[in-house]
């Protein structure tokens, strides 16, 4: 069957909040997938701040302080395109449309809550291009927990991969997709706990760098036990996936300020670790390996306890031949394209949703 091949642009803001990745694919929506660009661009501390201000306001851009940031972010997201299409010498008509993820700053499946900011119209008039965005909301309408939405896309990648395999994604939350073979019911993804986050607020709030890189700070912290302790009776590890979390589900757990900078980075990476090794044991068969991918890869010492914790071999999706950085904003591309099919964005195994169910809202251009 000859299947029509889009190009999409994916750009996703994500729960670290670091900034704004922009990725550039041909994709027929199912088993092709071609990466053809990508481009990362940094938040600056005072919009990062502004940003941050957003979470947790459920009203979303009912809200006149989120309305106005929402703006501003779509803004900052036009100005992208722009860049991006300039930089690989396309115009607007090369592009069939535009996966816009926008931010999450409230996420409460089991209230039927999810909320992005974002406005899709806004982006698609700024553009010229259509944009699809408003990914989520279907999902946890029918009962999902919304997230994570990238396991489709982590399959069609690894079509030749030997199974079982795992993909863990470290961003501000962890998440596993876990691939069993190419059937929809054996696959299973879920939230795993804490990703990068608390780490990442915790070197700001001491150093104002956004991240500890490669966990040096780590390397050389002790860790807090009775913190780690506290921290593995939580009900949520017991919880049976799918399962999801907002951005600050685990924002209790941040070290006391008497704490040295770095005892509480390595502390904050243990628990990271740890809850990615406890996940492991809902899965139906172990992995052959993990492949890290997100801002996580890049922490050596987290990498080396995830292998100590699990017993299994880590590496890092890069070693594949795939684009840890990318990855997720391509994602939002490739999901672009199945919502415009019509075609299932999660399945029962990814979200918890009764059935596969698409989604998306497309805008005109």
């Amino acid at each position: 069957m000859v299947t029509k091949v889009f190009r999409a642009i994916g750009m996703i803001s994500g729960t670290s909040i670091d900034g704004i990745d922009t990725a550039l694919m041909e994709t027929d929506g199912r088993e092709y997938v071609e990466p053809l660009a990508f481009m990362s661009h940094s938040y600056d501390p005072e919009f990062r701040e502004h940003l941050r201000g957003c979470f947790g306001k459920k009203e979303g851009a009912a809200n006149p302080q989120v309305a106005a940031f929402e703006r501003e972010l779509t803004q900052l997201h036009a100005e992208l395109v722009h860049k991006f299409l300039i930089e690989n010498l396309l115009t607007p008509d090369a592009i069939d449309f535009i996966g816009f993820h926008g931010q999450t700053i409230w996420h409460k499946p089991e209230a039927g809550e999810t909320v992005q900011i974002g406005d899709g119209d806004l982006l698609a008039e700024l553009t010229g291009i259509p944009v699809i965005n408003d990914f989520r909301s279907a999902d946890v309408a029918a009962g999902g927990h919304g997230a994570p939405l990238v396991p489709l896309y982590h399959r069609a990648l690894a079509a030749e991969l030997p199974k079982p395999t795992a993909i863990v994604n470290i961003g501000g939350v962890s998440n596993i997709t876990w691939i069993g073979g190419e059937a929809d019911d054996q696959m299973l993804a879920f939230d795993m706990g804490p990703g990068n986050a608390l780490i990442d607020d915790w070197v700001f709030r001491h150093t104002g760098k956004p991240y500890d890189e490669f966990g040096q700070l780590a390397a050389e912290g002790k860790v807090n036990e009775e913190l780690v302790a506290e921290f593995e009776r939580h009900l949520f590890f017991e919880e049976k996936p799918p399962k999801s979390l907002d951005r600050d589900c685990f924002k209790g757990f941040m070290p006391k300020e008497d704490v040295s900078l770095k005892d509480g980075a390595a502390t904050l990476t243990l628990l990271t670790a740890w809850a990615i090794s406890q996940g492991m044991k809902f899965l139906p068969e172990k992995p052959r390996t993990i492949y890290l991918t997100g801002g996580g890869r890049h922490n050596v010492t987290m990498m080396r306890w995830i292998e100590q914790l699990t017993g299994l071999p880590v590496g890092s999706v890069d070693d594949l031949g795939w684009s840890g950085d990318g990855l997720e904003a391509e994602a939002f591309a490739y999901l672009a394209a199945r919502s415009f099919l019509k075609l299932p964005l999660s399945l029962p195994g990814t979200t918890g949703v009764s059935r596969p169910v698409t989604g998306g809202i497309y805008h005109r251009a």
